[in-house]
């Protein structure tokens, strides 16, 4: 399944999910109003027609969104056990009913009483495990069909890996695609080829391997007493590249990666993720970003239509630059800017590789010929970033997070530790935005993204934001 196929599904079943609360919250509500005589349903839904009671009751949707996420109900379950899934329902779907106990004290929401409440959390568990239920089974089939997969590794040519490497081809519906084994050359790898699989990589060569391919995880099933070294070699690489790493046993010197038990079907793992925020505050992320960046889309159309219009005037060519960037986990995606230089700019950038000021692999070039009247101001006042806003809408990207590089730059990344910044999703604005941009070396550059990741909070993106809108105005850095 294609990346924005993957969130647009998971979009519509968190939208699922609300709905079904408010199914149940109509049915108790239809339950009650049978057995009272002082409110009608009927008086009930002409209630909920006011504006405030619309207010409240989208705040009540909003909190248990947060809940469901905070459960880690919208993350990938396809190692987890139904039980495990089913468990967390129970309590998210309890902990929402608590939050609507509250909130009917402090409302004073008289149709919630024990007998509404009695009736509504039941039906509400009981309808969302039933979805539950019916999303496993269409997610087995999509995946059946080559769709919705990740690209796994097993680090290891023991029987235990060649253990986990039939379990996985034996049940497609897990969705991991087996690129091959990582090991060095040994008797036993023999038995790797006698079941069908491959090795791709020996641990020298690993660095090179995952800088050049999609890998989504890694599953080191090595002999701890014997290869204790390149087991902590292959996770660190992991680690450095932001890559999700799965161990069978054994205890790693893990720095920023943060660990949790799993199961890879029936076979326990622990697996190390690379981000270290909790999941409900990344879903707040999440959804700070689509409300923003859609309000924003919004209110700046009439800005956008004059814009264009004005670069339509100022040089031939499309309104629209679309350019390959590198996201998430290293997935490439198409990145929206304004049309600041003349048509077919990028064509001729190989011929300006000698005059190239910027350290490091990025490309930039202060007094660029091929930048038109127009878009030198579009670039100080970074308007040509808008249309971002569309990626951050798609998913993309984010408000905040480090900015996505070209294909070019990302080829000429030197240091591993660098390849971390592609573990959380780019963003129209970070540090380096407002730490001086193109005057702000490489090297440097890339501490901040560090920064960025490792002490991210709430707090550090509004800071950010903030910052950005005086380094616009003072168009410090922009090139």
């Amino acid at each position: 399944m294609d990346i924005w196929k993957r969130k647009f599904f998971l979009s519509a079943f968190r939208i699922f999910d609300q709905v079904i609360l408010c199914l149940a919250f109509l049915f108790a509500a239809s339950i009650e109003s049978a057995t009272i005589q002082s409110l009608t349903f009927d008086q009930f839904l002409e209630m909920r027609l006011k504006v405030g009671n619309f207010i409240l009751f989208f705040g009540l949707l909003a909190i248990w969104h947060s809940i469901f996420t905070g459960f880690r109900l919208y993350h990938s379950r396809r190692l987890g056990t139904r039980r495990s899934e089913i468990k967390d329902l129970l309590k998210a779907t309890l902990a929402a009913t608590l939050v609507l106990v509250v909130f009917s004290y402090l409302f004073n929401i008289t149709m919630v009483s024990p007998l509404f409440i009695a009736v509504f959390l039941p039906a509400a568990a009981t309808a969302l495990i039933a979805s539950r239920f019916v999303f496993r089974f269409v997610l087995r089939k999509i995946r059946l069909y080559g769709r919705n997969q990740r690209f796994l590794l097993i680090a290891g040519t023991n029987p235990k890996a060649i253990e986990i490497a039939n379990t996985i081809r034996s049940k497609p519906a897990l969705g991991y695609v087996l690129l091959g084994f990582v090991d060095q050359d040994w008797q036993g790898i023999d038995a790797v080829r006698k079941n069908g699989f491959k090795t791709v990589s020996d641990f020298k060569h690993l660095k090179s391997f995952l800088r050049e391919h999609v890998v989504d995880e890694v599953i080191i099933a090595l002999p701890l007493k014997s290869l204790y070294t390149e087991a902590s070699q292959v996770l660190t690489c992991c680690e450095e590249q932001g890559i999700i790493i799965r161990h069978h046993v054994g205890m790693f010197p893990v720095n920023t990666a943060r660990p949790k038990g799993d199961y890879l079907d029936d076979i326990p793992v622990i697996t190390h993720y690379p981000s270290t925020v909790p999941s409900m505050q990344l879903a707040t992320k999440r959804t700070l970003d689509v409300l923003l960046s859609l309000c924003a889309l919004i209110g700046l159309s009439p800005f956008f239509a004059l814009v264009s219009l004005l670069i339509k005037l100022d040089s031939k060519g499309p309104v629209y630059y679309v350019q390959e960037r590198v996201g998430l986990n290293k997935r490439r995606f198409k990145m929206y800017k304004l049309r600041t230089m003349v048509n077919g700019a990028e064509a001729r950038q190989e011929e300006l590789e000698c005059c190239n000021e910027a350290c490091g692999p990025v490309f930039k070039i202060k007094n660029d010929l091929r930048i038109t009247r127009l878009g030198r101001f579009l670039r100080k006042t970074s308007i040509d970033e808008l249309p971002q806003l569309f990626n951050v809408l798609k998913g993309d990207m984010s408000l905040v997070g480090p900015r996505p590089l070209p294909v070019r730059d990302f080829n000429g990344f030197s240091e591993d530790w660098q390849r971390r910044r592609f573990s959380v999703r780019p963003g129209i604005t970070c540090l380096w935005q407002v730490n001086g941009r193109s005057y702000t070396s490489f090297e440097h550059w890339m501490e901040l993204d560090m920064k960025y990741i490792d002490t991210w909070s709430f707090q550090l993106d509004l800071k950010i934001l903030l910052l950005t809108i005086p380094a616009v105005l003072r168009g410090s850095g922009a090139v």
